[in-house]
């Protein structure tokens, strides 16, 4: 377990690791075909070391923000670390990222240098060219890339096996230091990057108090080391609680359940769009055949809830959190299928209208959170305005829209600004989506709204964004699955085919995207009407 004299900074925590347990496999990182990365805490330390050299050679210290664009690789772990050893700010960016918003948070951020791995290199080129002040710290190679060595860049391969960098000593007041810049997924506009400080702690704290991990347990994801939630369910408790984690490059939902019954994986986190995702795969006979005791899921689609535990014989524990802070959780047997869960102690929650007075049961409002023990602190990087905003009055302001029962449990409805109501009906995308999720020919889906062709105000009509799991989907099925499982106001006006359905580092759905290349007319769009 963490030791409590240890400073609350992530080189000291691992220093300390490394010394008494050098050897133990603290992160496996999958790859299959490819072969695995097993990063031990010595060798997080001795390469940690090593970067953190690099950086500074590249003028890098403490304060100074460094861009990282990769995909899941032991390259991010150690890039954290050598940001702890020197003071200075990592900023991990989604590596769905490229050209406008690449270049945008790379630019907001002030990196003075970059870290990505080859397989970005035509994207960071262009971006390059357009910054010549940012230096580029290194780039990591991979067999699997196939993407020859370019004598323009260091390679990162060759600085982590170069000769071993010295040991650091962060100031006294490192702990208040600046560790990371995170953006948020920009569903609505461009990013904004939320500055955080080194509190991995708080996440080991939630991982024994709440998630209740043990020593017999093994953590497993798939979610982007760039999104808040890998790092605080399974990147934080692995590194400082000395528990096993499995993390592959990115998220797979046909292979999840092979992955964790070959690594023994005990526990997983999911976000909304994953979970139906994974729901959508065929049946299996083998489904419940696995290890898994724990799902620890964002956004579960009620419809699904209980299927997906009987059909994987597995327990979900819901919860909402966000970068910029908010907790609130529902842990199995605990509340009412649907909700998301109620406040810890020592913070507040509060349901409320335009004017910030209290809702009544039921009636939705924006969800806003205080702390009864401290300050209730947003910083978005250059953005004093959106800061100050966010934070109005003390309250932390969600953005969500939800609503509690009259026991206080509480439910999510939409995200402000993006409610769909279709002829006076509130419509809730998540349960259209279930019953096309079932669909034969549906991979995985998203439903959004467009302004509703009556031009009533603030109504919607629907659309069905399809990946399909065939080249020829059944059109006409999809459209006879609406109408015998769906309210009339909830079958979708178009089906919309598309190779795959874009999302957020967090695997949010980003209908904002699809919304943009929507043309009623084009060859891939089906209306309703035309399959009566």
């Amino acid at each position: 377990m963490m030791e409590s004299k240890v400073p609350d900074i992530l080189v000291c925590q691992m220093d300390a690791k490394a010394e008494k347990n050098p050897d133990f496999p603290v992160v496996t990182f999958e790859n299959s075909p490819h072969p695995d990365e097993v990063l031990t805490y010595g060798d997080l330390v001795i390469k940690g070391r090593k970067l953190a050299r690099a950086l500074q050679k590249n003028g890098i210290g403490r304060g100074d923000a460094f861009a990282l664009l990769m995909r899941n690789h032991l390259g991010g772990v150690l890039a954290m670390y050598a940001a702890s050893a020197l003071g200075a700010v990592v900023v991990p960016i989604d590596p769905r990222s490229m050209g406008q918003k690449l270049s945008f948070q790379i630019k907001n951020s002030g990196s003075k240098g970059v870290i990505f791995t080859a397989e970005f290199l035509d994207s960071m080129e262009e971006v390059l060219s357009s910054w010549p002040g940012v230096k580029t710290v290194g780039v990591l190679y991979k067999d699997d890339f196939r993407i020859p060595e370019s004598p323009k860049y260091p390679s990162l391969n060759e600085i982590l096996e170069g000769p071993e960098g010295p040991g650091y000593k962060p100031g006294e007041k490192a702990e208040d230091d600046y560790f990371q810049i995170i953006y948020t997924s920009g569903t609505t506009g461009d990013p904004k990057g939320v500055k955080l400080r080194y509190r991995f702690s708080r996440s080991a704290a939630l991982a024994q108090g709440v998630w209740k991990y043990t020593g017999d347990d093994k953590l497993y994801t798939g979610l982007s080391l760039t999104h808040g939630n890998a790092q605080a369910i399974t990147l934080s408790p692995a590194l400082l609680l000395g528990i096993p984690a499995v993390i592959s490059r990115r998220f797979t939902k046909s292979r999840i359940w092979d992955i964790c019954r070959a690594y023994g994986c005990t526990t997983f986190s999911l976000l909304g769009g994953m979970m139906m995702g994974i729901y959508s795969e065929p049946v299996r006979p083998d489904d419940a055949d696995n290890p898994v005791r724990l799902v620890i899921s964002a956004g579960t689609p009620r419809p699904i809830w209980e299927a997906f535990e009987n059909r994987f014989k597995v327990r979900i524990h819901e919860w909402y959190a966000a970068v910029e802070g908010g907790f609130a959780h529902n842990p199995p047997g605990a509340g009412p299928i649907g909700s998301f869960g109620r406040p810890l102690e020592g913070s507040e929650i509060r349901v409320v209208r335009e004017d910030d007075s209290e809702c009544a049961p039921g009636e939705i409002g924006e969800l806003i959170f205080t702390s009864l023990t401290a300050k209730v602190e947003v910083e978005y990087h250059g953005n004093p305005e959106a800061s100050r905003a966010k934070t109005r009055g003390g309250w932390l302001r969600s953005g969500d829209m939800v609503h509690r029962d009259k026991e206080g449990w509480l439910y999510f409805d939409f995200r402000k600004g993006g409610g769909l109501r279709r002829q006076g009906d509130f419509i809730m995308p998540e349960y259209v989506e279930a019953v096309l999720a079932v669909h034969p020919d549906v991979s995985d889906v998203c439903v959004y709204g467009i302004p509703a062709a009556s031009g009533a105000p603030g109504e919607s009509d629907l659309v069905a964004s399809i990946a399909p799991a065939t080249s020829q989907p059944d059109i006409k099925g999809i459209f006879a699955l609406c109408r015998s499982k769906l309210e009339r106001n909830s079958i979708p006006s178009y089906v919309q085919i598309v190779p795959e359905i874009p999302k957020t580092a967090s695997q949010k759905n980003l209908g904002r995207l699809l919304r943009e290349d929507f043309n009623p007319d084009a060859e891939n769009v089906y209306r309703f009407e035309d399959y009566r």
